[in-house]
This record gives structure tokens, sequence and C-alpha cells, in this order.
């Protein structure tokens, strides 16, 4: 079966792809949501609800691949809290 073809912003046609990317989600002081992609250069958007957050980095995500491929060779592994003392 034949990969459907898009046209990126450059003009190149490019297969599509199902793409599985870590999404890190914050919360602002203002009960925003910041969420960002760590495996694509500046891929970050927000939203006012959890929902909206991911839609909207669902759609910035589709736009930074049309520029570059997710970062390979490391594995998003989480988020850890550290507390100190300074």
């Amino acid at each position: 079966m034949k990969r459907p073809s898009r046209t990126t912003r450059n003009g190149r046609n490019r297969s599509r792809v199902r793409h599985h990317l870590p999404v890190v989600v914050e919360q602002d002081e203002d009960g925003v949501f910041i969420v960002s992609i760590p495996t694509l250069r500046g891929c970050r958007s927000y939203g006012h609800t959890l929902e909206e957050a991911m839609t909207n980095i669902a759609e910035a995500a589709a736009l930074c691949l049309e520029d570059e491929e997710p970062a390979t060779g490391t594995t998003f592994v989480g988020v850890r809290d550290l507390e100190i003392v300074a």
C-alpha cells in the first residue's frame, strides 16, 4: 500500500509518517498549560485548557516536522522533580 504524500512549506513532496512524540506539560502561575516536544527543536505551544494545549502542540508539531525530523539517538525518559536549598 502506497503512503499518501504531501507538499511541505518548502515545496518538497514527502510521504506522511505516523510519529509518536513525547510532550512535556507545565502549568504557569495563571493556570495556562505550556507544552513542548523535546525531540523537535523549538516546538512549543500553550492553551488555557490541557485539551487546547494538546491540540495546539499537535498543529505545531506538524509544522515542525515539515522542516526537520525528530532527534534520534535519544530516548525520552521522563521528568523528575528536584528540590534543593540554595
